[in-house]
């Protein structure tokens, strides 16, 4: 198969052979009978080894089922080779009393304490390198003596640097066992890449280089190794990054004049690894002035979120969290972008009015999309589709940045949200409260205009026309009883003439 390197892994690739995939800690065939076969069992350094001996389940049933109480369990280690001079392991006494090889306690024990099952297997917690060997156990009960040969081989994985490993920190990865032959090839995979789909990357060297590991490297690695005498052997292990949990450059959305919380979780407890948190910060560059926040470290923690009480848009931009682990310092970038309502006319609008409501977004990564709802109106069965903003009528949701009111009224008057989406869902969202003031006369039509100056003519009209004939109605009921009389004139006579004058014109002039 072709072997093509990994983004961000490097490799000297030699021609890649068809493998066969052996788990570490597998089990050669055979148990233990009179003459027990030889079993192998291959287990990475620093994981828990099992190496079995246990009666078959013939002897099992000639022994009706369970042992006697009286039993002696012997293991011991030639090291490396048969031809060395075995030494105790393990020790359990016809009594009870059972002794450990003091180098190996509290390392080992049997599986099964009472061992009345026929199981005599030995456990090892941790396996270390030195414990390469080939084991033998003597099981003595009444008159009968077993025995199991066990070979241990130990795989070793090494991380340079030792873990913790740190995010975006060169990484290199190396395998070997303890096996004798020659080695031929080492191939890594990686969980996320198993299936028929998988690449294997293999080397002569058996070193994986990681330029910049990644949250998404972590996880379940198998490493195999090839050797000349045909010997496949393999092994699992759990790759830890420290890091930061979640996306690699998240961004936080919040409205204009609300709270707003910054993510900063590293992916494990620094006390997982036996180190404690020595510093953790915030710091904004707003202006170019680089401005911090102190965070108080806690060991027993690993989330150090940065609380802002009330956000604007001057405070959007990339805020840095700086954590110091030991003597290594992590970071990353979150960005806050807030979400804004601008209104096309400022404070209270008036009745029939045309009203702008636009919302818009600091910081936008080029794929969001707006979404406008009225809180206040009736709820609608659907707000699927996608109605133009101009038409108000019977709508739930309007989709786009701007907003237009073509004439305001009561209906339109409370709360409205405009929401912020993107490929992962709502991202957040700002409302505006809409107030209306009362109509506004000025902004009638024309057409209305001239009706009412035409009704205020008409009624002025009748009012002038109503007072000339009540006048003349007044005069004709002022008429004297006696007809002659009208046809007398008034002579001046000396010394009265201006009072008569004056009374003439008073009653001439009333109505």
């Amino acid at each position: 198969m072709a072997c093509a390197p990994w983004s961000g892994i490097i490799w000297n690739p030699t021609p890649c052979s068809t493998l066969r995939l052996v788990t570490a800690g597998h089990i050669l065939p055979g148990l233990s009978e009179e003459r027990s076969r030889e079993q192998k069992v291959w287990v990475r350094e620093g994981s828990s080894a099992l190496l079995p001996c246990h009666l078959s389940p013939r002897k099992t049933r000639e022994t009706s089922k369970q042992l006697p109480d009286k039993i002696s369990v012997l293991w011991r280690r030639h090291g490396g080779s048969v031809h060395q001079e075995p030494h105790v392991v393990l020790e359990l006494g016809y009594s009870g009393l059972q002794k450990t090889a003091l180098r190996m306690k509290p390392r080992v024990s049997l599986q099964d304490s009472t061992l009345r099952n026929g199981n005599f297997s030995l456990r090892i917690v941790p396996v270390r390198s030195e414990d390469v060997g080939l084991y033998e156990a003597q099981v003595k009960f009444k008159t009968e003596v077993h025995s199991c040969h066990v070979e241990l081989g130990v795989i070793t994985v090494t991380l340079s640097p030792p873990s913790p490993v740190i995010e975006n920190e060169l990484l290199l990865m190396s395998c070997n066992s303890s096996h004798r032959a020659s080695l031929v090839e080492t191939c890594w995979s990686h969980n996320k890449h198993l299936g028929p789909t998988s690449r294997t990357f293999c080397s002569l060297s058996g070193t994986l280089s990681v330029l910049r590991p990644a949250m998404r490297d972590a996880g379940s690695w198998r490493c195999q190794l090839r050797y000349s005498d045909k010997e496949i052997i393999s092994t699992t292990f759990n790759l830890q990054i420290l890091g930061f949990d979640g996306p690699t450059n998240p961004v936080v959305y919040a409205a204009a004049g609300s709270a707003a919380d910054l993510p900063c979780s590293l992916s494990y407890l620094p006390s997982a690894f036996g180190m404690s948190v020595v510093a953790a910060h915030w710091s904004h560059l707003a202006g170019g002035h680089l401005q911090d926040w102190g965070i108080s470290p806690n060991a027993s923690s690993r989330s150090f979120p940065l609380h802002l009480p009330t956000v604007g848009p001057g405070d959007a931009g990339q805020y840095r969290c700086t954590v110091s682990v030991g003597r290594r310092t992590i970071s990353r970038n979150v960005t806050l972008a807030v979400v804004t309502v601008t209104p096309s006319i400022q404070g209270p609008v008036s009745e029939g009015n045309r009203l702008l409501l636009i919302c818009s977004l600091t910081h936008s990564q080029g794929h969001e999309s707006f979404q406008w709802r009225h809180l206040d109106s009736a709820p609608i069965k659907s707000q699927l589709a996608v109605p133009s903003p101009r038409n108000l009528e019977g709508r739930g949701s309007w989709m786009g940045p701007t907003l237009e009111i073509p004439q305001v009224s009561q209906k339109d008057m409370g709360t409205w949200e405009c929401s912020v989406h993107g490929p992962e869902g709502r991202l957040g969202a700002v409302e505006y409260d809409l107030q209306i003031t009362g109509a506004q006369v000025s902004s009638a039509p024309s057409l209305l205009s001239g009706q009412v100056t035409f009704g205020l003519t008409l009624t002025l009209f009748l009012l002038l026309a109503a007072c000339v004939v009540a006048l003349a109605l007044q005069k004709r009921a002022r008429t004297p009883a006696f007809p002659a009389l009208e046809g007398m004139f008034a002579v001046n006579v000396p010394g009265k003439s201006m009072e008569a004058n004056q009374k003439g014109k008073i009653q001439q002039t009333e109505c």
